[in-house]
């Protein structure tokens, strides 16, 4: 199980930002190229007044902050110059849908922002897809509306392109990063989870293609068992199944760290045996680049491509040895 993707994380509820310009945006993609990165995911265009790109939508509604540098452009540039497919992630205003409980209003924000978006920049070749930015762990007041809305709009808009979701368990270790605990009690259920995700996944089946569910909730142990049930419940509604192998380590006090190599290689075990048809990861730049501001990251990303690499060449071997 190989990670092929990941988040492009410049508007973050709880990650440093590292400061970059293109220069140093330019660098990560080469390192994502070489460790066999062929999808790049905004994780949203925008979160409450902060952006990535000018959008007009959002200054006039919301009070956004103009953006000294419209990132966005200058992703499905880099996307396009190593050969990547870009999906656009929505706006997330963090306080209609999360704080208000208003779901209409998200979708509603969200439907101007995405015919925006199309309009300024769906003839870029790297535009491949979209993610919708909402994640949840449960069937959250009316999450299924607004995935449904959403999900049909920006489909309908693009000529339907394919849509993403990456979800999250609501394990033991579904904490806030506010929140000074590392696990807490009344984790849900594997039947919960399997009865509330199948209930989900019938109402926008038509609507989402892909499903990636985040899988640092839950403990290593009991990983496997949830993403077996993921898969099924996909296989079930005829959607894609990917998973979102976190970089970062959930198990620590200091919020967030890059993960043990130990630990991702468990997680990405668990993916394999589950029969995921693809990895991707939150997130490259921050936990697993060479350049990151943490030096654990970059001696991840050395575990990793040695281990990658002897996964190629034995495949490779195994091939010529059958011919």
């Amino acid at each position: 199980m190989l990670i092929s993707g990941t988040f492009l994380d410049e508007i973050s509820h709880d990650i440093p930002h590292q400061n970059w310009d293109r220069v140093e945006w330019e660098r990560d993609f080469r390192h994502m190229q070489a460790m066999g990165i062929d999808t790049v995911i905004l994780i949203r265009c925008g979160y409450r007044r902060w952006l990535t790109y000018p959008s007009r939508v959002l200054q006039e509604r919301e009070g956004a902050y103009a953006p000294p540098l419209d990132l966005v452009d200058m992703f499905l540039d880099l996307s396009e110059k190593f050969g990547f497919a870009f999906y656009f992630g929505l706006y997330d205003s963090g306080k209609y849908w999360w704080d208000q409980g208003d779901f209409a209003a998200e979708t509603e924000i969200n439907l101007r922002v995405a015919e925006e978006a199309w309009q300024m920049y769906g003839h870029r070749s790297a535009f491949q897809g979209w993610y919708l930015s909402q994640e949840v762990s449960r069937k959250t007041g009316k999450i299924i509306s607004l995935y449904q809305d959403l999900g049909r709009s920006v489909k309908d808009l693009s000529g339907g392109l394919p849509t993403l979701i990456s979800p999250y368990i609501d394990g033991k270790k579904a904490i806030l990063a506010q929140e000074s605990a590392l696990t807490r009690s009344g984790e849900i259920s594997l039947r919960q989870h399997e009865d509330e995700w199948n209930e989900i996944f019938a109402g926008i089946k038509d609507v989402v293609d892909i499903v990636a569910f985040q899988d640092g909730h839950a403990d290593y142990h009991e990983l496997s068992d949830y993403l077996s049930v993921n898969k099924a419940l996909a296989d079930r509604h005829g959607m894609r199944c990917w998973t979102n192998a976190e970089s970062f380590d959930r198990d620590m006090p200091i919020k967030f760290l890059p993960i043990k190599w130990e630990k991702l290689l468990l997680k990405l075990e668990a993916a394999r045996k589950a029969g995921m048809e693809k990895a991707i990861t939150f997130e490259f730049s921050h936990f697993m680049s060479p350049q990151s501001a943490y030096p654990q990251a970059g001696h991840l990303y050395q575990r990793y491509a040695a281990w990658r690499k002897a996964r190629i060449d034995g495949a490779e071997t195994s091939a010529k040895g059958s011919i």
